[in-house]
């Protein structure tokens, strides 16, 4: 079994992804925790206690600080256009949710579970990387104890989506990215090199609804706001699984090719936000890359399987 915490911003095609882990029968989701970026952080963690409810999932939810790891950054702007103003796809999802939420903050969190399961535990972070880089700096050594972080966001041989430099999970705190791609320990950076190759069109999820319909049909409506916001930007009318990919690479890594090297992030500029791997297999002068841990970012998938196994989780 694989421990997990998830680390999240619901979020549409965080909805998916949280889905996948409830249901794949190697995955123990052992906490949800909640960081801004696809909403602000009192709606993203709303949305996480409402997913719990409505799917029945043990796990308990902690919220993050909802600031960047930079004082002088501040979150504004959530993208309504694409999550709804209620972050899920405008399902006017209650105000409130009567469950509790476990007292620590988010960062606290990983830090105490990573601590009671040493070498065990799985960190999948599908938003901002605030609350990683926030649990580093409280606690450096937690590092070794993780078993593998496993990362949505970055673009490396593609543009960005935010701006042509920029993937929107790291460009919403670049300098929590660097913390994270920096320290020691394994990164998988499954960023839109793979992520843009997936798509759910509308009709696949409502066939795949057709079949479980107690918990796909809560994900479907969610995703229709998503998919008419991107059925302009991929070939079928669908949406892209941004989210779900890090998941399943969790437990089907050999459906990704990967490339081993050094990863930094730019801060600053108009290339704020830009996920800049030194390759193993090259040689550069002396640099920024230097001395720093060897990660490995995904530049290959086998985009039919993995969209094979979604489906085959999501309908258990």
């Amino acid at each position: 079994m694989h421990k997990v915490i998830f680390d999240t911003d619901p979020g549409v095609d965080d909805v998916m992804a949280l889905l996948f882990l409830h249901n794949h029968p190697e995955i123990d989701l052992i906490g949800i925790t909640t960081v801004f970026g696809n909403a602000a952080i009192e709606t993203t963690t709303r949305n996480a206690l409402f997913l719990k409810r409505e799917w029945g999932i043990d796990a308990p939810v902690a919220r993050g600080e909802g600031k960047t790891y930079n004082p002088m950054r501040n979150p504004t702007d959530w993208p309504v256009m694409i999550h709804g103003h209620d972050g899920l796809g405008n399902i006017d999802v209650p105000e409130t949710i009567d469950l509790p939420i476990d007292p620590r903050p988010a960062h606290r969190f990983i830090i105490e579970t990573v601590r009671a399961n040493p070498g065990e535990v799985t960190l999948i972070a599908v938003g901002r990387m605030s609350n990683l880089a926030y649990a580093l700096k409280e606690d450096p050594e937690i590092a070794g104890l993780v078993k593998q972080v496993i990362i949505m966001g970055g673009a490396f041989d593609v543009p960005g989506n935010i701006t042509p430099a920029a993937e929107a999970n790291i460009h919403g705190d670049p300098e929590a990215a660097d913390v994270v791609m920096t320290a020691p320990w394994k990164v998988i950076v499954v960023g839109l090199d793979v992520t843009m190759k997936t798509v759910m069109t509308r009709k696949r999820l409502a066939e795949l609804t057709a079949k479980n319909g107690r918990h796909l049909k809560l994900l479907s409506d969610i995703s229709q706001f998503y998919i008419d916001f991107y059925g302009r930007h991929v070939k079928d009318e669908g949406m892209v699984v941004h989210d779900s990919c890090a998941c399943i690479y969790l437990v089907a890594p050999d459906l990704f090719t990967t490339r081993p090297g050094a990863i930094r992030v730019v801060a600053g500029g108009i290339a704020d936000g830009q996920t800049i791997q030194k390759p193993d297999a090259r040689s550069f002068p002396p640099g920024n890359w230097d001395g720093l841990p060897s990660q490995h970012a995904c530049i290959g998938i086998d985009a039919e399987k993995v969209m094979a196994l979604l489906d085959e989780t999501l309908v258990r």
